[in-house]
């Protein structure tokens, strides 16, 4: 038997083999290289977050301006929406969104965390001063209506909530404030639920390129084993 003839049922195994492990590795490397990306991201979120706070841009932008440190005061209004929502050593209970009314603007105002049996008690605190964030939540629900008749929502909605409450779609996540109802604990933005999953997706494809090794590396030793029982026979 020819060298050639000998080794060429190998080629096609060996093709496939490294060929996959390649591939696998390229994604796994990509995945790495989106995890460091993604950590500078939160990195700069989280020092913005913590920066100075300024007055409240006359004209803010979400493309520029989300997670903006600013400084509002103004009077809270009557009317609250409730975003349904958890809280950990809390349990379920609510984000109270309420109008606050500025001496020329009106906005949303995140005040905080309410819990579920709390949720009818909790009073109006009136004029009332603000250090927190802009906000623009991601926040979607395709599963769940809103209850008007009981003002709960399932995502902070901004262009919903603000039309029903009579305000400008713009949103500030109370961090600390004057006059807050007792009940009502502040739940500041922070960069922590903004997801970072690369880390999981490269130990994905890298684990599937092992994986592949092995049953390449299985696949040709199987090919050796049986050529040479054939030549033994």
């Amino acid at each position: 038997m020819s060298y050639t003839s000998k080794y060429r049922k190998f080629t096609f195994p060996l093709i496939y083999g490294l060929a996959g492990i390649a591939i696998l590795i390229g994604l796994g490397t990509w995945q790495v290289q989106r995890l460091e990306w993604k950590t500078n991201i939160l990195n700069d979120i989280e020092a913005k977050i913590n920066s100075t706070s300024v007055p409240l841009p006359s004209n803010p932008d979400e493309t520029t301006d989300n997670f903006l440190p600013v400084l509002v005061q103004g009077k809270v209004g009557e009317q609250s929406l409730y975003y349904l929502t958890s809280q950990r050593g809390w349990g379920p209970g609510y984000r109270v969104i309420s109008p606050l009314e500025m001496d020329n603007r009106v906005i949303l105002l995140d005040r905080g965390f309410i819990p579920d049996q709390l949720k009818e008690t909790h009073d109006n605190p009136g004029f009332t001063e603000v250090e927190g964030n802009l906000l623009w939540p991601d926040e979607w629900d395709n599963l769940f209506t809103p209850e008007p008749e009981k003002d709960v929502w399932f995502a902070r909605e901004l262009g919903r909530m603000s039309s029903i409450l009579g305000t400008e779609p713009l949103m500030v996540v109370s961090k600390a404030t004057t006059n807050e109802d007792m009940n009502i604990t502040p739940w500041p933005v922070t960069a922590e639920g903004i997801p970072n999953n690369h880390l999981q997706y490269a130990i994905t494809w890298f684990s599937l390129a092992t994986i592949w090794f092995i049953l390449t590396a299985y696949w040709i030793m199987r090919i050796a084993r049986d050529s040479r029982a054939n030549l033994e026979g």
